[in-house]
């Protein structure tokens, strides 16, 4: 998820229905949008890097590029976040999570997420390491896990 180079444009290969306040989160858990990770997306603390996780998940889902670099920690984030207009995700299943909580300053979480790119089903495998940067939650580095 975490695509760093640019690729050239290609037009979505069908159009998708707009993530609403009140439509369901795409990161799964069973609230809104607007009571689960639009409130991140909005400017709101994730209180563990599982909920981070899942709102950076969801940011791909509503193409939110500044949310995805606000939560990148610095070190490691792309000048640049070229988010492919052709693919598109579908579900994301947590896998495992370590530590992470706020009694923690490091976590990490495993996860699946599910996606479709020209046509294809696949999916993304991935363990992401979180850290607190000057008190909130950031991303900081992931291993492919497949």
């Amino acid at each position: 998820m975490s695509r760093r180079t640019a690729r050239p444009r290609r037009p979505s290969a069908a159009p998708v229905s707009p993530v609403t306040a009140a439509s369901p989160c795409p990161c799964g858990l069973p609230a809104t949008y607007a009571e689960c990770c639009g409130r991140f997306h909005a400017g709101a603390a994730a209180p563990t890097c599982e909920a981070l996780m899942r709102s950076r998940y969801a940011a791909f889902v509503v193409r939110d590029v500044a949310y995805l670099l606000r939560t990148w920690h610095p070190d490691h984030r792309p000048a640049v976040l070229d988010l492919d207009p052709g693919q598109r995700w579908e579900g994301l299943e947590i896998l495992e999570t370590t530590e992470g909580s706020a009694f923690h300053t490091t976590g990490t979480v495993t996860f699946r997420a599910h996606f479709t790119a020209g046509g294809h089903r696949d999916s993304l495998h991935e363990k992401s390491r979180f850290v607190r940067y000057e008190g909130a939650w950031v991303y900081e580095t992931a291993v492919f896990a497949d």
